[in-house]
């Protein structure tokens, strides 16, 4: 290297240095030290080692770059404004103000070039095992010999914090299992977190602990060394039997003279005095904010427009591809457009009156079963479960080490990296991911359910067992609360269907779902499949609510359910009857889609004329008053549950028609 791109080389990494340090000042909030620390990394990564084009941030053959330690934001915010991104000088003297691009942690949809939102730690890190998958099995579909269409790798950064949550564990050890060789991971080893030294709680060695999952390891005891990182990457990308770790020493807030190396350089603001000493250090004008030498943008800017090239050959190399392979490459651009082949809802399913009882966790799997030969980018799989929640895909493969062609994936009990691996794989754009397992372990999904939520992206979660009619296992395994939990997350649309009908139609709706995440709540136990013909058909279940028996009579009350509890109010709704009371069913299977639907129609199902209501729903009765009103009732549950026979606990708390009947005629009395 001569003397004068060495010089442009320095001068880059203390910009981005000074920068960091300018932004968090500004703003009275961050994290300096971490970017400060990590400038080496940053300019090898931007420089010289990802492909990458910032006039077309969504070109489909880019690396991908995920900063799981998310806090360190103002690195890459910094690499995206100098190597030509859209992002402006403005935008990062904006760093953590109102509706701004350059968010407190990296925002996915907010910025270009942001490929996931990072922050809870370890999510980025497991994010990128589902990038990997989804690159793996593009390339096992559309790769032919002399078109390595699909050849991305994943990068990321990686914390202390990070390796400490348990999330990275699961993700790191099925990506070792599953020889995912398209991974580059850059652990930032800084001794430090909030608290002070890692020693005060985290003193494991990591690499023998990456290297026993089954990963190449290599150890850089200089995080300044531009040569020596340059040289590992290398060594990482021509690996492609393992995931990569390069555990690299940096020194965190480095160029302050009273903080590097110091917890206080990690979550505060350095301070105006200590912010003029780094740049006096680094040889800047310390009364100058904010700023770029002219021959550092050049250099940054010359090095992002190295990537128009790489997709213009790589648009040539499609062409000729598309010429060869014509099928497999129109099938590829309308599935990455987002659009869903024609003839897969004809395929859907009916089901009818006199078929046996069914769980709708069987209906589900002979839903996904039907369509999969029409959806190609509906791929997914269970947390060790796949018996239970039926979700095997039943003329596929298995996706393996041996064959990343496959459709089944088995997380194994990881439920935590599946909903994350669900999200990566959700990100990549071409996919319709779904991950399964029974609704009360939906409490080991919730950071990914919420970031899911966040992004608007459109994974599929499959919660099966769903109310304590799952019986014998017990209190452990009974959800009580987890209905209203997931109800509660902003952009996530949960639909709990009665019947096989209706769980068709939720998976309908969930294929077509394009802004935000979708959860399809299931029973372990078999229902009866209602009648199509007398009853409203489920079809209807697309707006949430609807009336699914109508009483003859003008109607007295309204019974409301959802799921298995449904069965119940029709029941319930012939006795009355027979009593000479008239009462209207409505099933309820998504709040989420009813909300969605206008004023007349909301009218519709409740009048307000009409307010006595009774709810009944297997789980907590929070958030029903709304729609019971002050003069409804609503039969939940507000204790755990017991072990038993399914049949037995439902009729011990209630969930019977003696009781639904009771109770409806309380209120009317």
């Amino acid at each position: 290297m001569d003397k004068t791109t060495e010089n442009i080389q320095q001068l880059g990494i203390d910009t981005v240095r000074i920068l960091a340090a300018d932004a968090v000042q500004k703003a009275n909030s961050g994290h300096p030290g971490t970017p400060m620390g990590l400038a080496p990394l940053g300019h090898v990564l931007w420089s010289e080692s990802m492909n990458y084009n910032p006039k077309n941030p969504e070109w489909i053959n880019r690396d991908r770059f995920i900063l799981s330690a998310g806090h360190a934001c103002m690195l890459q915010y910094s690499f995206l404004y100098l190597t030509g991104y859209d992002i402006s000088m403005d935008d990062l003297k904006k760093f953590r103000q109102l509706h701004s691009k350059t968010a407190g942690h990296p925002e996915y949809g907010l910025l270009a070039g942001i490929e996931v939102t990072t922050g809870p730690l370890g999510q980025g890190f497991a994010n990128g095992v589902g990038f990997a998958i989804a690159q793996k099995y593009m390339a096992a579909r559309y790769n032919k010999p002399g078109f390595d269409i699909f050849d991305y790798k994943i990068y990321a950064i990686c914390s202390d914090g990070d390796l400490m949550e348990g999330v990275t564990a699961e993700a790191a050890s099925l990506a070792g299992h599953l020889q995912l060789g398209n991974m580059i991971y850059l652990y930032d080893d800084n001794h430090i977190t909030i608290e002070g030294s890692t020693n005060l709680a985290f003193d494991e060695d990591v690499a023998q602990r990456f290297e026993a999952y089954g990963w190449h390891v290599q150890v850089l005891a200089d995080g300044n060394d531009i040569v020596e990182l340059s040289a590992a990457i290398k060594n990482a990308q021509a690996e492609t039997n393992r995931p990569s770790l390069i555990k690299v020493r940096t020194h965190i807030g480095y160029g302050s003279p009273n903080k590097a190396g110091t917890a206080t350089a990690h979550g505060s603001p350095l301070g105006e005095d200590e912010v003029k000493l780094v740049k006096k250090h680094f040889g800047f004008d310390p009364d100058k904010y904010f700023e770029v030498p002219g021959k550092v943008l050049d250099y940054y800017r010359a090095a992002g427009k190295k990537g128009i090239k790489k997709e213009e050959s790589w648009n040539e190399l499609f062409r000729s591809y598309k010429e060869k392979y014509t099928e497999q490459a129109n099938e590829y651009e309308l599935l990455i457009s987002g659009k869903l082949p024609v003839g897969w809802k004809e395929k859907l399913p009916v089901f009818t009156a006199g078929d046996k009882e069914i769980a709708t966790r069987k209906a589900s799997g002979k839903v996904l079963n039907a369509i999969a030969d029409y959806l190609p980018n509906l791929i997914g799989g269970s947390a060790d479960l796949a018996p239970s929640t039926d979700t095997d895909l039943e003329k596929y493969k298995s996706f393996t080490s041996e064959n990343y062609a496959g459709r089944n994936f088995h997380f194994g009990i990881r439920e935590h990296a599946m909903g994350a691996i669900l999200n990566g794989l959700a990100l990549s754009k071409f996919f319709i991911p779904y991950g399964a397992t029974f609704l009360i372990f939906s409490e080991y999904m919730r950071p990914p359910i919420r970031l899911s939520a966040i992004m608007k992206i459109r994974p599929i979660f499959i919660y099966t067992h769903d109310s304590i009619a799952l019986g014998e296992d017990g209190t452990t395994h009974q959800p009580i609360e987890q209905l209203i939990s997931l109800r509660s997350i902003p952009n996530l649309t949960v639909i709990r269907p009665a019947d096989a009908n209706e769980t068709t139609h939720a998976w309908r709706v969930a294929l077509e779902h394009t802004d935000g995440p979708v959860a399809i709540i299931l029973t372990r136990q078999g229902l009866p499949v209602i009648d199509q013909e007398k009853y409203t058909k489920a079809y209807e279940l697309e707006k949430g609510a609807y009336i699914l028996s109508e009483s003859e009579t003008n109607p007295q009350i309204i019974l409301i359910a959802t799921g298995s509890e449904v069965q119940l109010m029709i029941a319930a709704q012939q006795q009355l009857k027979e009593q000479n009371i008239g009462a209207r069913v409505v099933s309820m299977p998504s709040w989420e889609l009813f909300e969605k639907q206008n004023a007349a129609y909301k009218e519709k199902i409740f009048p307000q004329a009409l307010k006595k209501r009774l709810a009944v729903e297997a789980g907590s009765p929070l958030g029903w008053h709304k729609y019971v009103t002050d003069e409804g009732d609503i039969i939940g549950i507000n204790r755990f549950g017991e072990s038993a026979p399914g049949e037995q606990v439902m009729q011990e708390y209630g969930f019977t028609i003696e009781n639904v009947v009771k109770r409806a005629k309380g209120l009317l009395s």
